[in-house]
């Protein structure tokens, strides 16, 4: 079946697609690849593409390419399509937005979606205590606001993020995310004021549980940096680009009591674990704690631009009256799109749906890994599940195992994608619409392409 067939007998988008894995081309189809040698015509080269296959439709847990191919999507455009691709509330509230004005910029003069997107991210977020939020275009900008926030509030300069972190792409952001290649690479020089601290890696710290390695932690950044000087400490609960390292427990809380007793903001970066994705709402609600700051995006808005930092009112309150903002930050597009999807979450309990989908993925990748040694460690919570992909004699990282194996993946229809500081990692996250039939085959292929790896 073509796409144009395919196309005149099913809907464009949205979880009415048929939810099976269809291949009609090789991945990447004749399509695809022309489009690919359009993009390398156009669009600059810095921006790489992990599978070139060229989508036009998507819904539930599948995506259409040019080519008529249906894939098992098992990334959410990276955590991102958490509620599905055009879910229908989203699709009505954005259209009846559209139909009424697309932009008037916030801060020149506002409009009544902002402020609900603001409550309603003051009611869901941990903590009963005063809150305020700000919302911006993408998680990066949103990280780079909590710390300006952080900075105005403390009268301090220096951050502390950690090994293995992530935060984002520009100046200010790289020098937060750990990882060199290829977010750092040649970008240099970075944002000044900015410090590492060592991370709890279970699977790689040997005998060290959360509260030792929280310790460890707090020391390097007391001698190397000093309290007196700390502005924030910021930290995904989960760590994403960094392999989905899950701290050992009692390390969170730990850093957390250190902060209170030191006048430092914990910062805690939701942008991949937040809205449901890791089996409660936010992961910080998995060892109780409550942040200073949390920063959101991804599965914030259903696919639209929007991230968000929300947080105790009188730090929030700390900047001058114009001193955070932005042309875009909070559109009103985004905005009904953020309404419609967080509503979602809770009316769906799709928190529920990521543990079912956490304890499919768990159990299926547990008992690979209990035949297959190349696989070290099973590891994340909920919906955001990963591997890490080991040389079976010495436990060192093998990357190239992992690019085999998504590759093969990729050709046989499945959405895989790989993260971790040494590029082992595969990570599964997908729409929380996924159909326990589709993410078991995606699984099934998993099965059979690391067996012929």
């Amino acid at each position: 079946m073509t796409l144009v067939d395919a196309l005149s007998v099913i809907p464009v988008g949205g979880p009415s697609l048929p939810q099976e894995r269809r291949l009609v081309t090789a991945i990447p189809g004749p399509k695809s690849q022309e489009l690919g040698r359009r993009k390398i015509e156009a669009v600059s080269a810095g921006v790489g593409v992990t599978l070139p296959a060229y989508i036009v439709a998507a819904g539930g847990g599948v995506l259409v390419d040019v080519d008529g191919n249906f894939l098992i999507d098992l990334g959410s455009g990276i955590a991102v399509t958490g509620i599905g691709n055009s879910a229908p509330e989203v699709v009505a509230a954005v259209a009846a937005q559209l139909a009424q004005f697309t932009h008037t910029c916030f801060t020149v003069t506002p409009y009544d979606s902002y402020i609900e997107v603001a409550e309603m991210l003051n009611r869901l977020t941990p903590g009963d205590h005063a809150k305020r939020s700000a919302l911006f275009n993408s998680g990066a900008e949103a990280v780079e606001n909590a710390v300006k926030i952080a900075r105005h509030y403390t009268g301090k300069q220096a951050v502390v993020a950690f090994d293995h972190a992530y935060h984002g792409r520009t100046t200010l952001t790289m020098g937060l995310t750990a990882k060199n290649q290829p977010y750092k690479n040649g970008f240099g020089p970075f944002a000044a004021e900015i410090y590492r601290a060592p991370m709890s890696y279970p699977y790689r710290d040997a005998g060290l549980d959360g509260v030792g390695a929280a310790r460890r932690a707090i020391s390097q950044i007391e001698k190397q940096v000093g309290a007196d000087n700390l502005a924030a400490l910021i930290i995904e609960p989960i760590q994403g680009e960094g392999g989905f390292i899950v701290p050992a427990p009692g390390f969170l809380p730990t850093l957390v009591d250190w902060c209170r007793a030191n006048e430092v903001v914990f910062i805690a970066d939701e942008v991949q674990t937040g809205f449901a994705r890791t089996g409660d709402l936010f992961a910080s609600n998995h060892e109780g704690i409550v942040p200073d700051l949390m920063v959101m995006a991804k599965g914030i808005a259903g696919g639209l631009p929007l991230s968000a930092v929300t947080g105790r009112a009188e730090i929030m309150d700390a900047p001058q009256v114009g001193g955070i903002g932005g042309t875009y930050g909070g559109n009103p597009l985004a905005c009904a799109a953020a309404l419609a999807t967080m509503r979602s979450y809770e009316t769906e309990n799709l928190a529920q749906r990521a543990r079912e989908i956490g304890a499919i993925l768990t159990e299926r990748l547990n008992a690979i890994r209990a035949v297959d040694k190349r696989v070290g460690d099973v590891r994340g919570r909920g919906a955001m599940i990963a591997i890490e992909l080991v040389d079976p004699v010495t436990g060192d990282p093998d990357a190239a195992l992992t690019g085999r194996v998504v590759a093969a993946a990729h050709a046989m229809g499945v959405v895989l994608l790989t993260c971790g500081t040494y590029g082992n990692v595969i990570r599964f996250l997908p729409p929380l619409s996924i159909s326990d039939d589709l993410l078991v085959e995606g699984l099934q292929v998993l099965v059979s392409v690391l067996a012929a790896a």
